[in-house]
C-alpha cells in the first residue's frame, strides 16, 4: 500500500527518498498512527516532507492517492473512526449551520446513521437516497445533495454543506510555483546575505565579555561590537507602466521585502527597457532623471543588479535607436543593457510573467539573450534560484 503511495508522491514531483519512507514505516510500526486518517496524514507529512514549500504538493498527492482507493466495495474491511468524523467539526460550520444541524438531530444522530448504513451496505452504490455512494441525495457520499452530510472522496463541494471535507488543502499558498507575497519574498532574499560588522559599537559581545571578565579577576569588563548587518549591495531596476500595471502589487511586495533585507539598496525605474536615463520617482520621470552612464560610473562592481520587468514590448524598442516610445534614444536599448552587464558581474532579470508564456514573446527571447539567460520567473522557486546565482 505505501509503495504505491510513495510512487504517487514522486509523480507529484515531491523530493522523497526511501530513507523518508522507512522512517514512516518505523513510525507506523510503533503505532504513531493507527486507524485514524488525520493522524496518518500528519505523521506521513512529518516523515516525508522536508520543506514547508512542498506541503501543497503533498496534499495533492495524498488526496490523489486516497481517492483512488475504493473504500466502498467491501465496507466490512474498513472502519472510519469516529474521531475522524468529529475532529475540527466546530471549525467547519458557521453558527447558523450548526443550529440547522442541531435542529435535524445533531452530529451524534448523523454519525450513528452513518455507522448503521455502513453495516447494512454490501456493495458499491451510485445514485439514490439511502446508500453511501456517488451522485445521490443521501447524507453520505460524493457528488450528491443533502442539506447535511459527510463528503467522501470528492474533489470539491457542490452545495458547500458537508460537515467534514477530508481532503481540504490548507497549505496552497506555500507552493514554490505560485506568485509570492512579502513573507515568502523575504525568505528567498535571505539567501543573498553577506554579513559584516560596521559602524559604532552598539551590540554586546558576550563571548569577549566573559573572557575579559575572567582575565580581570572577576571584575565585569563589558565588550561591545558593531551591529552585524547584511553587507550585500543591491541595484534594483523596476519596469513601470503599460504591461506591468497588472503586476504592481507583486512589485510593491518585492520592493518592501528588499528594503527590509538590504541596508545598501538603490532603486530606479524604467519603462519597457533600459535606455540612457532612469528615474527614482515615477511622477517626476520626465523632469528628474538619472543618467545611466553616470549610474555605471557611480556604483562599484560589487553591487548586485536585479532587473524586474515582463520584457514584453515591440522588439524594435530593444534593438533600434529611436525605439523608445517615450523619447528619442540615440542608442538602442540593447547597447545600454550591454553596458550595465559589462559593468556589473552579478545580475539577474526577474519576470512576473509565468515562464510557460515566455516562448511566445520574441522580445522576451531577445532580453534573455542580452542578460545571458539569467532570467527567472518571479515565483518563490525562481527568486531562490536568482539569489543563488547572485551569490556565486
Amino acid at each position: 500500500m505505501l509503495i504505491n503511495f510513495f510512487m504517487t508522491l514522486r509523480q507529484e514531483r515531491l523530493p522523497v527518498s526511501f530513507t523518508e519512507l522507512f522512517a514512516l514505516l518505523d513510525c507506523l510500526k510503533h503505532n504513531f498512527a493507527f486507524g485514524d486518517i488525520d493522524e496518518f496524514y500528519h505523521v506521513a507529512r512529518l516523515c516525508l516532507v522536508k520543506d514547508e514549500k512542498h506541503f501543497d504538493k503533498f496534499d495533492r498527492a495524498f488526496s490523489k492517492y486516497f481517492e483512488q482507493l475504493d473504500l466502498i466495495d467491501d465496507l466490512s474491511l474498513y472502519q472510519i473512526p469516529e474521531q475522524w468524523l468529529k475532529k475540527q467539526f466546530e471549525n467547519s460550520l458557521s453558527d447558523e449551520e450548526k443550529a440547522q444541524i442541531e435542529a435535524m438531530g445533531g452530529l451524534e444522530k448523523l454519525l450513528e446513521a452513518f455507522r448503521k448504513r455502513m453495516e447494512e451496505q454490501e456493495k458499491r452504490h451510485q445514485g439514490g437516497n439511502k446508500w453511501i455512494g456517488t451522485g445521490g441525495t443521501s447524507p453520505f457520499g460524493a457528488y450528491g445533495y443533502n442539506p447535511e452530510g459527510i463528503r467522501i472522496g470528492q474533489d470539491e463541494g457542490r452545495n458547500n454543506r458537508a460537515v467534514k471535507v477530508w481532503d481540504r488543502r490548507n497549505y496552497r499558498d506555500l507552493d514554490d510555483s505560485v506568485e509570492i507575497g512579502t513573507r515568502n519574498i523575504k525568505m528567498a532574499l535571505r539567501r543573498l546575505r553577506k554579513f559584516a560588522r560596521t559602524g559604532a559599537d552598539e551590540e554586546l559581545d558576550m563571548d569577549d565579555t566573559i573572557s575579559s571578565t575572567a582575565r580581570n579577576a572577576g571584575m565585569l569588563d563589558i565588550k561591545m561590537v558593531p551591529e552585524r548587518r547584511n553587507a550585500v549591495k543591491v541595484l534594483l531596476f523596476f519596469d513601470v507602466g503599460g504591461s506591468m500595471d497588472p503586476h504592481v502589487r507583486l512589485c510593491e511586495e518585492l520592493f518592501s521585502a528588499a528594503k527590509t533585507e538590504f541596508k545598501h539598496l538603490k532603486y530606479f525605474y524604467f519603462h519597457n527597457f533600459l535606455y540612457d536615463s532612469v528615474w527614482t520617482k515615477s511622477q517626476r520621470r520626465h523632469a528628474e532623471t538619472t543618467s545611466t552612464f553616470e549610474l555605471i560610473n557611480t556604483y562599484t562592481k560589487d553591487y548586485k543588479v536585479i532587473f524586474v520587468g515582463d520584457a514584453t514590448m515591440a522588439p524594435y524598442e530593444i534593438t533600434h535607436a529611436g525605439g523608445s516610445i517615450e523619447h528619442y534614444n540615440e542608442e538602442a536599448g540593447a547597447v545600454w543593457c550591454q553596458r550595465i552587464t559589462d559593468a556589473f558581474e552579478h545580475f539577474v532579470w526577474l519576470n512576473p510573467t509565468p515562464k510557460e508564456y515566455w516562448q511566445h514573446s520574441y522580445s522576451i527571447e531577445i532580453v534573455k539573450e542580452l542578460v545571458e539567460d539569467r532570467m527567472f520567473p518571479l515565483s518563490v522557486k525562481g527568486l531562490e534560484e536568482a539569489m543563488a546565482l547572485l551569490t556565486k
